[in-house]
């Protein structure tokens, strides 16, 4: 037996060679250089005396291994340190590979990134076919692609389509259809059972699996130009090149060299390092550890609720509520009559067969979102969220009413969008238990919610709502009761700056691609029909009021609100819309040639607001104001968020330009005063 700090091996009695993977101080196993120099140890061993067969195990609950260690990314310098750090886990991972005896991978839980390319050397591989089973290559995601061989051994494996997509999306395989890709080449009901079907297939020594002939023709080097060819403009569809390489390098590498030979992976090692020293990969790897910052929040002693009540049963309010019950809350909603409801009820369903696949479980989640008219799950709940209309009057009236109601410890939680928490508190005998939780539409995709603390919101509320947001697998951005919060207020300056555009004769659908070209999900005109016009008009009225800013001309919009072209929900906004898409051809004025300036005036007003908001505190940092634009605005990732962006950029070139944009379009476009404490990150 060899017992190191994050791995050991022992040999059983039929001279099978078992190595748990174990890594020391954490929950999870990750490929980094301590694992992979103590893998490097073990592989001298097995190679100098060979077992029978090799079994590579977890010693962690949680799964086999997460991938690569993302922290040592942060850590190069140069594409020179992160090839020698690529070929060093390549060779780690081909030492397995070439071992004389049969080995299997023994995966329950998740083999992700490295793990998975951990997994592909071996032998076999063998799962516990349950839900946690999570197989894949998210590398895409963070701007790079497998390094350890993985962009040839999954070809070899399961063919180039297959492989190819596994890469390009970053989605994940379970199940049945990892068996099927070949992924795994045995299924178990259990843990207990992957051990005995792990010796199985080193005593039985059946043939390994490989991608059938009709696959292994299409990386024939003849045919490979033309796949790669449709491949490649399926990406272009999705993803720029110079917005996101890797998907690019990814169909590059197979296209020269079909995932044959040693300078296939030569090329892997080569590729990737230039793809970590990108922006793209550096600012994706930072998302990914603001992501996390947003999930890791939590308030000591805050208790989860396990009852909502949401009055409301509006697309949001609906929405929040069968969102609440499909992530596993008893949920009761309340509007003033049945036919309120029912739409939302429909809706909820829809949701579920989408959602959830098995029918128990789908019936499940069902029965635990409730009509309740009468209002009486009011005195069961937990946490109320209140989506009425965006009026302080009538929510506090509304408050009112149900305050007497609630049981003690529960907390009120507003769906507002836009309207301070002040405005509502006073209208509670505890004002403590108002909380803002401002959800993005749609509910189902939209992974941000604003936790909106007032002046007299208690942390024990505060808790609640954050684990609430915790517990529906959204990430909550806390935010200062301010106009607009933060979300919304960036919007506005970023939108009324397209308004503005769109009346000095600037077509409406060159304005949405200027913006698509910044990396923009959707541009602003668009954006608009989508959040609906009324809304926008109202939340922009809201915002620029408390603000005490001047509100853009807002006639052409007002007649359009008349007119009931009020966007998306109605049919026709600014666009035309059809099954959902909006028609921009058909848009009054012919598209052009953007002004020069159109792109910074759009994306400078956004970060110049970013800026106001860092200033006054509305958010905690500038990390999580990046975070809360790009999970909730849409901001493009590749580019880490508007202040990284401005770091990126130059802060002293930004604020030189919005001068020069001030002097030509005016003085919404002065420089925030918190420029100058947006310091370059070191």
């Amino acid at each position: 037996m060899m017992t190191l700090r994050n791995c050991r091996i022992e040999t059983d009695d039929e001279g099978i060679a078992w190595l748990t993977l174990d890594k020391a101080d954490a929950s999870a196993n990750s490929l980094n250089a301590e694992m992979l120099q103590e893998a490097a140890e073990v592989l001298a061993a097995l190679e100098k005396n060979p077992p029978r067969g090799l079994v590579i195990r977890s010693g962690k609950r949680s799964g086999f291994v997460a991938g690569a260690d993302i922290n040592e990314f942060t850590t190069l310098r140069s594409i020179e340190q992160a090839e020698r750090l690529t070929k060093a886990g390549q060779s780690v991972i081909d030492r397995f590979e070439a071992l004389p005896c049969p080995s299997v991978a023994a995966i329950e839980g998740f083999a992700l990134g490295g793990g998975l390319e951990l997994a592909l050397a071996c032998t076999y591989r063998v799962a516990v076919g349950n839900d946690r089973l999570t197989l894949g290559f998210p590398e895409v995601l963070l701007g790079i692609h497998p390094g350890f061989g993985g962009t040839v051994r999954s070809v070899q494996l399961m063919g180039a389509p297959a492989a190819l997509d596994l890469m390009l999306t970053g989605r994940n395989v379970r199940g049945t259809k990892a068996l099927a890709t070949g992924l795994v080449d045995r299924l178990v009901d259990s843990a207990d059972g992957l051990a005995d079907t792990a010796r199985d297939l080193i005593r039985r020594r059946p043939a390994p699996r490989r991608a059938p002939w009709t696959q292994r023709l299409l990386s024939l080097a003849p045919i490979r130009p033309f796949i790669a060819r449709q491949v490649r403009a399926g990406v272009a569809r999705k993803v720029r090149a110079d917005h996101y390489p890797a998907p690019y390098a990814i169909v590059d590498l197979w296209e020269r060299y079909g995932a044959q030979g040693r300078a296939a992976y030569d090329a892997e090692a080569e590729s990737i390092a230039r793809l970590f020293l990108t922006s793209t990969s550096r600012n994706l790897v930072r998302v990914f550890f603001l992501q996390d910052a947003l999930k890791s929040q939590r308030i000591a002693g805050a208790r989860t609720p396990q009852h909502v009540h949401v009055i409301g049963a509006g697309v949001m309010g609906g929405d929040i509520a069968a969102w609440c019950a499909l992530r596993g809350l008893e949920v009761t909603l309340q509007d003033r009559a049945e036919q309120y409801i029912k739409p939302a009820m429909e809706r909820a369903t829809a949701l579920f067969e989408k959602r959830i696949k098995d029918p128990t479980k789908r019936a499940e989640a069902a029965g635990r979102l409730r009509a309740d008219l009468e209002g009486t799950g009011i005195a069961q709940a937990d946490v109320v969220i209140e989506a009425i209309v965006e009026n302080v009057e009538a929510k506090r009236a509304l408050y009112e009413r149900i305050e007497p109601v609630m049981k003690a410890g529960a907390v009120i939680a507003t769906n507002t969008s836009s309207i301070r928490l002040e405005e509502l508190s006073s209208a509670l005998a505890v004002p403590g238990r108002l909380v803002g939780l401002h959800f993005f539409n749609p509910v189902a995709q939209m992974p941000l919610i604003e936790i909106v603390q007032g002046e007299s919101t208690a942390t024990e509320s505060l808790g609640s709502a954050i684990a609430l947001a915790r517990r529906l697998d959204k990430f909550p951005l806390p935010c200062r009761s301010a106009p607009g919060f933060l979300v919304n207020r960036v919007l506005s300056a970023y939108m009324q700056e397209a308004m503005l555009a769109g009346r000095e004769g600037v077509p409406l659908p060159v304005i949405d691609a200027t913006a698509v070209d910044f990396g923009m999900a959707m541009g602003p005109v668009e954006l608009s029909d989508v959040v609906g016009l009324d809304i926008c008009r109202h939340v922009g009225a809201i915002v620029s009021g408390a603000l005490g800013r001047p509100l853009p001309d807002t006639r052409e919009l007002d007649e359009r609100i008349a007119a009931g072209k009020l966007g998306k929900k109605s049919g026709e906004g600014f666009y035309l819309w059809r099954d959902s898409k909006p028609l921009k051809a058909t848009a009054a004025t012919p598209a052009g040639p953007a002004p020069a300036d159109l792109q910074d005036r759009l994306m400078l007003a956004l970060a110049n607001e970013a800026v106001a908001c860092l200033r006054e505190g509305v958010v905690a940092d500038a990390d999580k104001i990046d975070a809360g634009l790009i999970f909730g605005a849409g901001y493009p990732p590749f580019r880490g968020g508007p202040l990284q962006a401005a770091r990126d950029r130059g802060i002293a070139e930004c604020v030189e330009r919005l001068e020069e944009l001030a002097a030509r379009h005016g003085p919404r476009f002065t420089p925030d005063a918190g420029w100058a404490q947006l310091a370059p990150l070191s």
